[in-house]
C-alpha cells in the first residue's frame, strides 16, 4: 500500500509523525519513534522566554564586568553580532539529525517576536529541515484582532527572509477570520499551517485559592475542530496541512487525511502507549485502507474536504442550525 504524501515540500512514506513535545528531548525516545516508522521528527519548541532570559543574563553579565573595569567590554562582541539563545537547542538538532535518517522540524514558540528570524536561521544552520513556528500571541486589553493578525504576519515574513527551508506556523483557533489569516500566511510565502496549537487553560483551586494546571493529554474530542477547520482550508490554499491535538488512533488519522491534511501530528496517544504505538497506527492505517479498497493514501486524501464533501452544509452554520432544532424535538418528545 502506497502511504506515500508530500507536507512542507518534505516527501514523506506516510503521514503520523510525533507532534512537538518534551518526548523528543530524549534521543533514546528519538530513535524509538524513527525505529517505529515515524514519518519525521518535530522537536520540542524552544520557547521565547528561553531566549530572553539568556539574552538577559548576557546583558547582565556585560554590565557587571563593565563596571570592574572600563576596558572590559571589548572583550564582548556587540550584541548585535552576539549569536542568541540557548546553544543546547541547537546541538540538540544536531544530534537528532545525525541519529535518524528521517526529517527534523525544529519548532520555535513565542509571544511577541524578538528574535524569532535570527534563530531561526541558526536552527537552519544547525542542520532542521523544516521550522514549525508555533504563533501563541496573548493579545493586550488594548490590542485589536488586526494588530495580532499583523504581529503574526510579520513574524512570519521575518523569518521567511532569513531562512531557506520550509516553515509552517502553528496557530490556535482563536481568531475572528481564520481563512483571511491563512490566505496572508501563504502569500508571506509560508509552506504550511498547524492546526491547532493546545492552549492550556489554567483552573482555580477554590479552597487553596490557587490557579492550577491540569494534565497535558488530549482526548479524541479535541479532533473535531481540528477536522472541521481543515476540511474548509485545504482546498483553497496551496500550503501543507498538518492536523495536530486529539488524535488518538488510525480512526483520528483516517479523519485528518481525508478531511485535506498533509501530516498527522500525535503526541498523546504516544505518551499513553509509548513511542511503538507509532508503528500499530502504521499498520492500522495500511490495514484500513486495503479493506476500503483504496489504491493509495492520495487516492483518500481530501475527499471529505469542503469542496468534495457531499454534505458541505455539515462543516457551514447549516449543521449548527439543523443540531439545535433536532436538539429542541428531542427535548419536546
Amino acid at each position: 500500500m502506497d502511504l506515500s504524501t508530500r507536507y512542507l515540500g518534505l516527501d514523506l512514506p506516510h503521514p503520523i509523525m510525533p507532534g512537538a513535545s518534551t518526548m523528543t528531548n530524549d534521543m533514546d525516545v528519538v530513535r524509538r519513534l524513527e525505529d517505529a516508522g515515524a514519518a519525521a521528527i518535530c522537536l520540542p519548541s524552544l520557547f521565547e522566554e528561553q531566549l530572553i532570559s539568556e539574552h538577559q543574563s548576557i546583558l547582565e553579565h556585560e554590565e557587571s564586568v563593565a563596571n570592574s573595569a572600563a576596558e572590559a567590554t571589548s572583550f564582548f562582541p556587540r550584541l548585535d553580532d552576539y549569536k542568541l539563545g540557548p546553544e543546547s537547542y541547537l546541538e540538540h538538532i544536531r544530534k537528532t539529525r545525525a541519529a535518524v535518517s528521517v526529517p527534523v522540524i525544529a519548532s520555535l514558540n513565542g509571544t511577541t517576536g524578538p528574535g524569532w528570524a535570527e534563530y531561526a536561521k541558526l536552527i537552519q544552520d544547525a542542520g532542521a529541515h523544516a521550522i514549525e513556528l508555533n504563533m501563541f500571541l496573548v493579545a493586550r486589553l488594548d490590542d485589536t484582532a488586526a494588530k495580532v493578525e499583523d504581529r503574526i504576519v510579520k513574524i512570519a515574513t521575518d523569518v521567511r527572509k532569513e531562512v531557506s527551508i520550509p516553515v509552517a506556523v502553528k496557530l490556535t483557533p482563536f481568531f475572528s477570520a481564520l481563512g483571511d489569516l491563512v490566505g496572508r500566511v501563504e502569500r508571506a510565502g509560508i509552506d504550511g499551517v498547524v492546526l491547532f496549537n493546545r492552549v492550556y487553560q489554567p483552573d482555580i483551586d477554590i479552597e487553596n485559592l490557587e490557579m492550577i494546571r491540569r494534565g497535558p493529554l488530549s482526548s479524541s474530542a479535541e479532533l473535531l475542530l481540528r477536522v472541521r477547520w481543515v476540511s474548509i482550508l485545504s482546498g483553497r490554499s496551496k500550503c501543507s496541512f498538518a492536523v495536530s491535538g486529539g488524535v488518538q488512533d488510525v480512526t483520528g488519522v483516517i479523519k485528518s487525511v481525508m478531511a485535506g491534511a498533509h501530516a498527522v501530528q500525535t503526541v498523546s496517544a504516544l505518551m499513553r502507549h509509548g513511542p511503538e504505538y507509532l508503528k500499530t497506527m502504521k499498520d492500522d492505517l495500511t490495514r484500513w485502507l486495503e479493506e476500503h479498497e483504496y489504491a493509495s493514501l492520495k487516492q483518500m486524501q481530501g475527499s471529505m474536504d469542503l469542496s468534495r464533501s457531499p454534505n458541505p452544509a455539515a462543516l457551514l452554520r447549516a449543521s449548527y442550525v439543523t443540531l439545535v432544532q433536532s436538539t429542541m424535538a428531542s427535548v419536546g418528545s
